[in-house]
């Protein structure tokens, strides 16, 4: 089974344009999370996606891949371009944004396709447990609730699931984009039309959804640093001094 990770990578973005050219260290973002990718030894080949001949250059600059693609709507459209003639089983979506991964929930994304042996999933990803009002109420927190076996039922930037009876202690999980696909699932996926729920919330994992393919959720306790605003990238500055200091 052939494994590799794709980092769709977007120069323009609403709240912080350019900021995976930023420097963390004295290293771009981009960069930074390229090889911290490579440094997990978890896959074959690693790729960055982009239409930005900016950060195409910057890759080919450190000696690493990446592979023009066109503009799309989504991640997985844009991957699904990416490695349509790359000849690979499982693809593993990692955010160009998140410079800080952690082995094991990486781990254990590979680990449920290695186990899957008669191809029931379609692709897994992550959650976690959300403990806080503010974080469950909060729109840009996409809640997932999943059954009994761990297997997604819906996505929502609202309250999900609606606790009625507030004496229940209702759990809330929030879903963490990290994705690994089957690339025959990742591909079908790009054939299709965008959903109507997927249109309304704006959550590409719909679209799966509502054409019956199956997503394993696993739960993590892994909080990454996600780079969508500038106060960010002063907090990813501060755990990379941190880590160099050994703290």
């Amino acid at each position: 089974m052939k494994i590799i990770a794709v980092i769709p990578a977007r120069y323009e973005a609403s709240r912080f344009p350019g900021k995976l050219m930023q420097l963390l260290g004295d290293k771009t973002v981009i960069s930074t999370t390229y090889r911290n990718v490579i440094s997990t030894g978890l896959f074959d080949e690693v790729f960055v996606a982009t239409d930005s001949e900016i950060i195409f250059d910057e890759i080919a600059r450190i000696g690493g891949k990446a592979v023009m693609t066109g503009t799309h709507e989504t991640g997985s459209d844009r991957i699904a371009e990416a490695v349509q003639n790359i000849n690979c089983d499982i693809v593993v979506n990692v955010q160009g944004d998140e410079p800080f991964l952690k082995l094991e929930p990486l781990t254990q994304l590979i680990n449920v396709f290695k186990y899957d042996v008669e191809h029931r999933i379609s692709l897994a990803s992550l959650k976690i447990k959300l403990s806080e009002k503010e974080d469950v109420e909060n729109p840009n927190n996409v809640k997932v609730i999943t059954d009994l076996n761990g297997f997604a039922m819906y996505f929502s930037r609202s309250v999900i699931p609606y606790s009625r009876d507030e004496s229940y202690a209702t759990e809330y999980f929030k879903h963490i984009g990290v994705y690994a696909f089957r690339k025959s699932a990742l591909l079908k996926f790009a054939s299709l039309p965008m959903s109507p729920l997927e249109s309304a919330e704006k959550i590409e994992c719909i679209r799966y959804l509502e054409h019956g393919m199956k997503i394993k959720m696993i739960e993590t306790d892994f909080v990454g640093v996600g780079i969508d605003v500038p106060e960010d990238l002063e907090k990813a500055k501060l755990i990379l001094e941190a880590q160099r200091k050994g703290l």
